[in-house]
């Protein structure tokens, strides 16, 4: 049932081929990106000892002469100097993580959200106009679609666009306090355009949410009708120049409407390819789905540099002899110390592996490959999910290096400070981590066959109404869970008590059985509490925890899927041996982190879930001598890591 220590062989690892292997087809594109991350390093130093206003513009002037070198346009069309790759502009995104936060997220803002804005939802008259100084960072711009009253619910946005057809204009307004544009990188200081989200109104009808172009300044200026507040200091990312919107009447010619999915024609007549309201407003959104991918795989990187040094830093630091004789131990050494950093680390390359399939997917949908729309509901729901798991990840994992490094650790320039506090935002932005995974379990009992955006309490309450008993039944498959989970299990019903612990069939089964039975269930008590006359919003209520749950192990189950089959691809040698304890670490962790439930539902005895235990500990102390140069092969610049206090003993 434990691994057999007689026939384990310790392996060796190439650091430069596993560097090569996390790199992927986008070596080239992360190469460059550390070469501008060397280059621009002072940056971080700048963050600790520049004012507000200076460090902000210096990280304008930094992305413009990051801009120039290619990196940022990468998923921009060729013909505005870009490469057409959406796959390539997520690596580069994701990489830029490993350097200063306020950075990475001006470029997001800039070229990804602002640019990408204009490029998806836009037509070529629009390509023209904006995407070359968007491309090139001389027309800074903003996405104004958050609002002090609405965050996830963008659907009930305030600002309205309302259609003049005299003067062939919009007239874009904001009706209340909570409809003022709120957070929108960008626009405190340096945006001169905005794309705005509004109601669009023709007449007496609301069209739903639609983008409009909209000026905000002439250089400093801010222009007439607009008015614009900074939100001033906070946790982080000062660099970013954050800000409130309100306009008052502003005036937008009709060609302002970002026009790819609708449009209004000078008499005022409104006409889309799309006819269902919810599906435009989906399509519409789903395009900027590129946004969620980016921001999970900039928090795993995040999670890299810290792992990065407080890895090295355990690897060096002593503390307290075992002997008199003896020099005091090194901080990894101890068993501990193993259990707090290195199921991290597992973790850390397993959310990688499910992020190089999630970018594969997206490239695959954005490219054409796959146009299905199933297809793109699937990705939108795993890139909900990774997003989540990937940025709720670097959370736990910066505060736990931090401490893992002493009172050192809290020293600015140890580089913890700011990746606590720049990388905090991440699990609220680009969707909240909690709605995100609520929206996953939507995607599962529906089958991906309605609306997977329409995921607000509004959306879940209609769809718990409209269930009938046969219709949950077919969407979840209740009555074959038992005959699907024995053709999980090869050795039958009783296969939890027998297979190896570090097979991975066992590991993968383990984690599909509890996805099957948590959406089984959620189904159940769904439909229970409708049949029981009981109000769909209050039966919602009382299951969210089990919605939230459900969504969740889905996006665990699909992170170990990828990690399996990303190491079982490796040739033969000694780094797939280290990668596959990382594996069986990754796996057995999830399982021990979520021991209690396994138990309650009969596929975990006691003498079991100690076994679990004790060979997680075996895999780490397995993994202890090649932690080095798995940190190592994350190729983290030594420019940006800083930190030298506690790498350099």
């Amino acid at each position: 049932m434990a691994s057999d220590e007689s026939a384990y062989r310790q392996p060796t690892i190439d650091v430069a081929g596993v560097t090569a292997l996390l790199d992927g087809r986008y070596a080239d594109v992360r190469r460059l990106v550390r070469e501008n991350l060397a280059r621009h390093s002072s940056l971080l130093l700048d963050a600790e000892t520049m004012g507000r206003d200076e460090f902000r513009d210096r990280v304008r002037d930094v992305v413009v002469e990051i801009a120039a070198t290619g990196q940022t346009a990468l998923g921009l069309p060729k013909e505005f100097g870009g490469a057409g790759d959406v796959g390539a502009s997520v690596a580069a995104f994701e990489t830029m993580a490993f350097g200063d936060l306020s950075a990475l997220v001006k470029i997001g803002v800039q070229f990804g959200l602002f640019g990408g804005a204009i490029q998806q939802l836009g037509t070529e008259s629009h390509h023209q106009a904006y995407l070359p100084g968007a491309a090139d960072g001389s027309l800074m711009g903003c996405f104004a679609m958050t609002e002090s009253g609405h965050g996830s619910n963008v659907q009930a946005l305030g600002t309205t666009a309302t259609y003049d057809p005299a003067s062939e204009e919009f007239v874009i307004r904001t009706p209340d306090e909570a409809s003022r544009k709120d957070y929108i990188g960008n626009a405190a200081r340096h945006a001169q355009l905005a794309v705005v989200f509004a109601q669009l109104v023709v007449g007496e009808e609301s069209h739903g949410v639609h983008a409009f172009v909209v000026p905000i300044r002439d250089g400093e200026t801010v222009l007439p009708g607009v008015r614009v507040a900074d939100c001033g200091l906070k946790m982080g990312l000062n660099g970013v120049d954050n800000g409130r919107l309100w306009f008052d009447d502003v005036r937008v010619p009709r060609t302002a409407l970002l026009n790819r999915f609708a449009d209004v024609a000078a008499d005022g007549t409104y006409s889309s390819p799309i006819e269902s309201v919810n599906k435009r407003f989906f399509t519409m959104l789903g395009t900027l789905v590129l946004g969620r991918v980016s921001v999970g795989g900039a928090g795993v990187n995040a999670a890299k540099v810290a792992l990065t040094i407080a890895v090295n830093y355990a690897n060096r630091r002593r503390q307290f002899a075992t002997g008199d004789e003896r020099d005091e131990e090194l901080l990894l050494d101890y068993g501990q110390h193993q259990r707090r950093l290195l199921p991290l680390l597992a973790r850390t390359y397993a959310l990688h592996a499910a992020q190089e399939v999630l970018v594969d997917r997206l490239s695959d949908v954005f490219s054409g490959v796959d146009a299905d729309e199933g297809a793109r509901r699937a990705l939108e729901s795993r890139a909900a999910g990774t997003k989540a798991l990937g940025t709720w990840h670097a959370t736990a994992t910066i505060q736990e290096c931090r401490e893992a490094c002493g009172g050192a650790g809290y020293i600015a320039k140890n580089r913890f400070a700011a990746l606590k506090a720049d990388t905090d935002v991440f699990t609220t932005f680009e969707g909240d981590n909690t709605v995100l995974i609520q929206l996953v379990a939507k995607g599962l009992l529906t089958g991906y066959s309605s609306e997977f955006s329409d995921l607000d309490q509004l959306g879940m309450v209609k769809f718990v109404t409209s269930m009938a008993v046969d219709t949950v039944i077919e969407r979840t498959n209740v009555h074959k869970l038992l005959e699907r989970v024995k053709d999980l299990l090869p050795g039958g019903d009783e296969w939890s008590q027998e297979a190896g612990l570090l097979d991975p069939n066992y590991q993968q089964a383990m984690l599909r059985f509890r996805e099957e039975h948590l959406v089984s269930g959620v189904a159940r008590r769904l439909k229970s509490g409708v049949d029981d006359g009981m109000d769909a919003g209050e039966v919602f209520s009382r299951v969210q925890d089990h919605v939230i749950a459900t969504g969740r192990a889905h996006v665990e189950r699909l992170v170990l899927d990828a990690f399996i089959e990303k190491v079982a691809a490796m040739p033969d040698g000694d780094n797939k041996v280290a990668l596959g304890l990382l594996v069986d670490l990754h796996a057995l962790s999830v399982i021990e982190a979520d021991r209690a439930w396994f138990m309650e539902h009969g596929r975990l005895t006691a003498q079991r879930s100690k076994a679990i235990t004790a060979e997680i500990n075996d895999l780490c102390r397995k993994v202890r001598p090649l932690a080095g140069d798995l940190v190592a092969a994350f190729a983290v610049p030594s420019e940006v890591l800083r930190a030298d206090e506690l790498l350099n003993w």
